[in-house]
Protein backbone atom coordinates (compact mmCIF):
# COMPACT_ATOMS: atom_id res chain seq x y z
CA UNK A 1 0.00 0.00 0.00
CA UNK A 2 2.81 2.46 0.85
CA UNK A 3 4.48 1.69 -2.47
CA UNK A 4 1.28 2.53 -4.32
CA UNK A 5 0.93 5.82 -2.43
CA UNK A 6 4.56 6.70 -3.20
CA UNK A 7 4.03 5.99 -6.91
CA UNK A 8 0.91 8.13 -7.01
CA UNK A 9 2.69 10.97 -5.18
CA UNK A 10 5.59 10.82 -7.66
CA UNK A 11 3.20 10.92 -10.60
CA UNK A 12 1.30 13.89 -9.15
CA UNK A 13 4.50 15.83 -8.42
CA UNK A 14 5.92 15.09 -11.86
CA UNK A 15 2.74 16.39 -13.50
CA UNK A 16 2.51 19.63 -11.55
CA UNK A 17 5.27 21.37 -13.52
CA UNK A 18 7.66 21.92 -10.63
CA UNK A 19 11.25 21.78 -11.72
CA UNK A 20 14.45 22.46 -9.83
CA UNK A 21 15.79 25.95 -10.56
CA UNK A 22 19.40 24.83 -10.79
CA UNK A 23 19.01 21.39 -12.35
CA UNK A 24 22.49 20.57 -13.60
CA UNK A 25 24.29 22.35 -10.76
CA UNK A 26 26.76 25.12 -11.46
CA UNK A 27 26.98 24.15 -15.13
CA UNK A 28 23.26 24.73 -15.74
CA UNK A 29 22.13 27.55 -18.00
CA UNK A 30 20.51 29.42 -15.08
CA UNK A 31 23.61 29.15 -12.87
CA UNK A 32 25.84 30.28 -15.73
CA UNK A 33 23.41 33.11 -16.52
CA UNK A 34 23.32 34.50 -12.99
CA UNK A 35 27.10 34.17 -12.73
CA UNK A 36 27.32 36.39 -15.82
CA UNK A 37 25.53 39.30 -14.11
CA UNK A 38 27.78 42.28 -13.45
CA UNK A 39 26.78 44.35 -10.43
CA UNK A 40 28.37 47.82 -10.65
CA UNK A 41 29.09 49.79 -7.48
CA UNK A 42 26.01 51.09 -5.68
CA UNK A 43 26.50 54.36 -3.77
CA UNK A 44 26.47 54.46 0.04
CA UNK A 45 26.99 51.98 2.84
CA UNK A 46 23.64 50.36 2.07
CA UNK A 47 24.75 50.00 -1.56
CA UNK A 48 28.01 48.38 -0.52
CA UNK A 49 26.11 45.88 1.64
CA UNK A 50 23.56 45.06 -1.07
CA UNK A 51 26.22 44.73 -3.78
CA UNK A 52 28.30 42.33 -1.67
CA UNK A 53 25.23 40.27 -0.81
CA UNK A 54 24.24 40.15 -4.50
CA UNK A 55 27.72 39.10 -5.56
CA UNK A 56 27.64 36.30 -2.97
CA UNK A 57 24.35 35.03 -4.36
CA UNK A 58 24.93 35.56 -8.07
CA UNK A 59 28.48 34.33 -8.52
CA UNK A 60 28.04 30.82 -7.13
CA UNK A 61 29.20 29.32 -10.43
CA UNK A 62 32.39 31.39 -10.37
CA UNK A 63 33.39 34.46 -12.33
CA UNK A 64 32.46 34.43 -16.00
CA UNK A 65 32.44 37.10 -18.69
CA UNK A 66 29.50 39.42 -17.98
CA UNK A 67 26.51 39.09 -20.29
CA UNK A 68 24.18 41.18 -18.16
CA UNK A 69 24.37 44.30 -16.01
CA UNK A 70 22.28 44.90 -12.94
CA UNK A 71 21.58 48.58 -12.29
CA UNK A 72 20.36 49.21 -8.73
CA UNK A 73 19.01 52.33 -7.00
CA UNK A 74 18.38 52.11 -3.26
CA UNK A 75 16.13 54.03 -0.91
CA UNK A 76 17.01 53.60 2.77
CA UNK A 77 14.71 55.26 5.30
CA UNK A 78 14.52 55.30 9.07
CA UNK A 79 11.27 56.50 10.60
CA UNK A 80 10.05 56.82 14.16
CA UNK A 81 6.99 54.78 15.06
CA UNK A 82 6.39 54.75 18.78
CA UNK A 83 6.29 58.13 20.48
CA UNK A 84 6.12 58.37 24.28
CA UNK A 85 4.40 61.09 26.34
CA UNK A 86 7.64 63.08 26.53
CA UNK A 87 7.93 63.11 22.70
CA UNK A 88 10.78 60.60 22.62
CA UNK A 89 10.75 57.83 20.05
CA UNK A 90 10.56 54.31 21.47
CA UNK A 91 10.48 52.32 18.22
CA UNK A 92 11.85 52.87 14.72
CA UNK A 93 11.26 51.23 11.39
CA UNK A 94 14.08 50.86 8.88
CA UNK A 95 12.96 50.44 5.29
CA UNK A 96 15.23 49.39 2.42
CA UNK A 97 13.83 49.45 -1.11
CA UNK A 98 15.65 48.66 -4.34
CA UNK A 99 14.65 49.54 -7.88
CA UNK A 100 16.67 47.42 -10.27
CA UNK A 101 17.01 46.64 -13.95
CA UNK A 102 18.66 43.63 -15.55
CA UNK A 103 20.13 44.66 -18.90
CA UNK A 104 21.39 42.37 -21.65
CA UNK A 105 24.82 43.78 -22.57
CA UNK A 106 24.71 42.40 -26.12
CA UNK A 107 21.44 44.07 -27.12
CA UNK A 108 20.88 46.75 -24.47
CA UNK A 109 17.43 45.26 -23.84
CA UNK A 110 15.98 45.59 -20.35
CA UNK A 111 15.07 42.04 -19.35
CA UNK A 112 13.76 42.88 -15.91
CA UNK A 113 12.60 46.12 -14.32
CA UNK A 114 11.44 45.49 -10.77
CA UNK A 115 11.54 46.51 -7.14
CA UNK A 116 12.38 44.64 -3.98
CA UNK A 117 12.14 45.78 -0.43
CA UNK A 118 12.08 44.84 3.19
CA UNK A 119 11.70 46.54 6.55
CA UNK A 120 12.60 45.91 10.16
CA UNK A 121 11.46 47.23 13.53
CA UNK A 122 14.04 48.55 15.98
CA UNK A 123 13.58 49.23 19.70
CA UNK A 124 15.05 52.55 20.76
CA UNK A 125 16.69 52.09 24.14
CA UNK A 126 18.37 54.48 26.55
CA UNK A 127 21.83 53.60 25.24
CA UNK A 128 22.52 55.53 22.05
CA UNK A 129 25.29 53.07 21.15
CA UNK A 130 22.89 50.12 21.41
CA UNK A 131 20.33 51.89 19.24
CA UNK A 132 22.92 52.72 16.56
CA UNK A 133 24.19 49.13 16.64
CA UNK A 134 20.61 47.86 16.23
CA UNK A 135 20.06 50.22 13.27
CA UNK A 136 23.26 48.99 11.59
CA UNK A 137 22.40 45.34 12.21
CA UNK A 138 18.94 45.93 10.76
CA UNK A 139 20.51 47.47 7.64
CA UNK A 140 22.84 44.49 7.22
CA UNK A 141 19.94 42.04 7.53
CA UNK A 142 17.75 44.07 5.19
CA UNK A 143 20.52 44.19 2.59
CA UNK A 144 20.76 40.39 2.64
CA UNK A 145 16.99 40.01 2.41
CA UNK A 146 16.66 42.45 -0.49
CA UNK A 147 19.58 40.77 -2.29
CA UNK A 148 17.90 37.37 -1.84
CA UNK A 149 14.68 38.68 -3.36
CA UNK A 150 16.54 40.25 -6.27
CA UNK A 151 18.65 37.15 -6.95
CA UNK A 152 15.56 34.93 -6.98
CA UNK A 153 13.75 37.22 -9.40
CA UNK A 154 16.82 37.43 -11.66
CA UNK A 155 17.15 33.63 -11.69
CA UNK A 156 13.48 33.24 -12.58
CA UNK A 157 13.82 35.79 -15.39
CA UNK A 158 16.86 34.03 -16.83
CA UNK A 159 15.17 30.63 -16.55
CA UNK A 160 12.14 31.93 -18.44
CA UNK A 161 14.45 33.41 -21.06
CA UNK A 162 16.14 30.03 -21.50
CA UNK A 163 12.78 28.31 -21.82
CA UNK A 164 11.65 30.84 -24.43
CA UNK A 165 14.84 30.15 -26.38
CA UNK A 166 13.96 26.46 -26.41
CA UNK A 167 16.39 25.27 -23.73
CA UNK A 168 14.47 23.54 -20.90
Amino acid sequence: MRGLIALIACAVLAGCGLQPMYAGGSSSAVAQGIAAVDVPAIPGRDGWLVRNALRDRLHVAGEVTPSYRLDVRLDDALEGLGVLNDDTISRERRILRARYQLIDLATGEILLDATAGSDAGIDVVSSEYATIAAEQTALENLAKDVADRMATRIALTLRERERAAGNP
